[in-house]
């Protein structure tokens, strides 16, 4: 493509291969954007992608390096809509739905996914756990990619032969204008709760970065249930609801039931009422359930064949996943990590249990330190066991995370930093019909510490190297240690 056709730019012909905000992904004929970062400047790095090979630039200051430059206000602010242009707008030709909240986002996306899927349409997936493209997986590096990943890949999409596409969007994203230049066919709130209080200095702010997604004209789908999705709802035209206390919610979910098989519930729909089966356990996937039907549907889904195909729909890697090697209480490892999702997850277990209910969690670190205690307030009003350990702890020191975490626990916690020690000591100690609990890795497999050293750790892979263990110690001793 032209640098004329993509920017406007007036002058010698020059040819646009491809597109970057990193200089190292710089190849000839790149067009290069100088964005400013939190802990770097792009504009220093230019240099560096002009001797690479890039043929343009695009910065907020002329630089003088010899190449086209394209000078704007806000370089990010333009990333997304030009590389929307590049790749000739992937998103015009993809039902493109788009998912954000606090909590619910990664299950939802799944859950949209494999419901289109089985109406028979092939769509792809941007998300934490996992990205889809034409079917096949792909690595993740953030809940939301740059702008300029993102196009390309929707590009990909299209070019694949998906025909839709669910994905997550982050409040970082949205007020980073990372996916400006996506058109959103459908866009779906799950709900909000502090969190991200470093990066948004207040609930207002935080709010409104996750408003941005609905600022554009088109359907929307709120959970009325959640007070900023209440808020949401009045201030929208065009808007889908669906809820389970609400009586006004579109789609609501009534008759609502679960256990270890998952839940099941009638859902009261604009279009006639379904019985509704899923793998999914808990309140909170009731309404994450509720919220992808109404978005299949809204994306050209029938009603009934969303339902159907709910119940065949896979749980998502680290969400309420259950770990079963035999062990005779149960075992449940899950992302939660904040308050509120501390707080759904408990209280679901706490309906499977029949014993006594643990909880392993910590917090990371270089992250929010306000929903340190509120985390640990959380899990001890639920649990009968609080064991405080260390989950990416980062530049900061694991023990005093887990101090502040700590003091947030009324009546106290176990402490163990050490977080396979913990896992240990909660899983050895468990007796029959208790629930363990492991939360705030969910499907990560890694455990970050300072420098960006990332060390091998998968809670799931944990736990069930840990129960083999006991079993086989079980199985050599004629005492059981329960």
């Amino acid at each position: 493509m032209l640098l004329s056709e993509l920017t406007g730019f007036d002058g010698p012909p020059v040819t646009v291969s491809g597109l970057a905000y990193s200089s190292r992904a710089v190849r000839p004929g790149t067009l290069f954007f100088c964005v400013r970062g939190f802990n770097a400047d792009g504009h220093d790095f230019a240099p560096e992608a002009v001797a690479g090979g890039a043929s343009a630039l695009v910065c907020e200051r002329s630089l003088g390096l010899g190449v086209p430059e394209l000078i704007v206000p806000d370089v990010r602010a333009a990333m997304g809509p030009l590389a929307a242009r590049f790749h000739r707008y992937p998103s015009r030709r993809l039902a493109v739905c788009g998912i954000t909240g606090t909590n619910g986002k990664t299950t939802t996306a799944f859950l949209v996914r494999d419901l289109l899927e089985a109406s028979g349409t092939q769509t792809g997936m941007l998300g934490t756990v996992k990205s889809v493209v034409g079917g096949v997986e792909e690595p993740v590096q953030r809940t939301t990619p740059e702008a300029i990943d993102i196009q390309e890949s929707l590009h990909r999409m299209v070019e694949t032969g998906d025909l839709a596409a669910a994905i997550e969007v982050s409040s970082h994203a949205l007020a980073l204008g990372r996916t400006d230049g996506v058109e959103f066919r459908c866009r779906v709130f799950t709900n909000l709760t502090p969190e991200h209080m470093d990066f948004h200095s207040t609930m207002e702010d935080y709010y409104l970065a996750k408003r941005k997604l609905f600022d554009s004209p088109g359907p929307a789908i709120v959970n009325l249930d959640d007070p900023y999705g209440e808020r949401l709802a009045g201030e929208l035209d065009v808007v889908t609801t669906f809820g389970i206390d609400s009586a006004a919610a579109d789609y609501r979910a009534v008759d609502v039931s679960f256990d270890w098989s998952g839940s099941r519930f009638r859902c009261l729909a604009l279009d006639g009422t379904v019985e509704v089966r899923t793998r999914l356990p808990g309140r909170f996937n009731v309404l994450n359930a509720l919220g992808a039907i109404a978005a299949a549907v809204e994306l050209g889904a029938e009603l009934a064949e969303a339902a159907a195909a709910l119940a065949q729909a896979e749980r998502v890697p680290g969400r309420f996943e259950p770990i079963d090697v035999g062990q005779d209480f149960g075992v449940l490892v899950d992302y939660a990590h904040t308050p509120d999702s501390v707080e759904n997850v408990l209280r679901a277990a706490r309906e499977l249990a029949e014993g006594r209910l643990h909880v392993v969690l910590g917090a990371g670190g270089d992250r929010d330190r306000a929903k340190r205690p509120l985390m640990g307030a959380a899990a001890g009003a639920l649990a009968d066991r609080v064991i405080v350990t260390s989950d990416n702890p980062r530049s900061e020191d694991p023990a005093a995370i887990v101090a502040e975490v700590l003091a947030g626990v009324p009546g106290g916690a176990e402490r163990e930093i050490d977080r396979r020690a913990a896992i240990e000591l909660a899983l050895s100690t468990a007796r029959p019909g208790d629930i363990v609990v492991v939360a705030g890795k969910g499907h990560e497999q890694g455990q970050e510490f300072e420098g960006g050293r990332i060390q091998p750790f998968d809670d799931r892979a944990v736990v069930r190297e840990v129960l083999r263990g006991l079993a086989g110690a079980e199985r050599q001793s004629p005492y059981s240690p329960r």
